[in-house]
């Protein structure tokens, strides 16, 4: 499976964003998909991550309310659509899926064992 992340640029505070992800390969291995950021000098984190279905969302407590994180199953994509951004919220943001069984929940980075290429988000105040 290959993961190919797109829609990151440059915005203003309060400015929207809408990534993408396709899943090429076999996506059909596809369990849970999240995104995950990495900030300069930060660790990576999770910021959003849903499961197959689609009835089941994870946020991270500084993104709840502004991001919101879809899928289209039937054409292999993941969406995170950003509003209300803030200067913090720069980061490249990675898209990542489960595709082997563990025991991490949806909202454990440690589930998420396929990553794709980075797309940057930066946010100016």
């Amino acid at each position: 499976v290959q993961l190919q992340a797109s829609g990151g640029g440059s915005v203003q505070a309060g400015g929207s964003l809408r990534l993408s992800c396709a899943a090429s390969g076999r996506p059909y291995t596809i369990n849970n998909m999240g995104w995950i950021r990495q900030a300069p000098g930060k660790e990576r984190e999770l910021v959003a991550a849903i499961n197959w279905s689609g009835d089941s969302t994870y946020y991270k407590d500084t993104v709840k309310g502004r991001f919101t994180i879809s899928r289209d199953n039937g054409e292999n994509y993941l969406f995170l659509q950003m509003n209300s951004l803030k200067p913090e919220d720069t980061a490249v943001y990675y898209c990542a899926a489960k595709t082997v069984p563990t025991a991490h929940t949806l909202g454990d980075m440690g589930s998420y064992n396929l990553w794709g290429q980075g797309t940057l988000v930066t946010v100016s105040s």
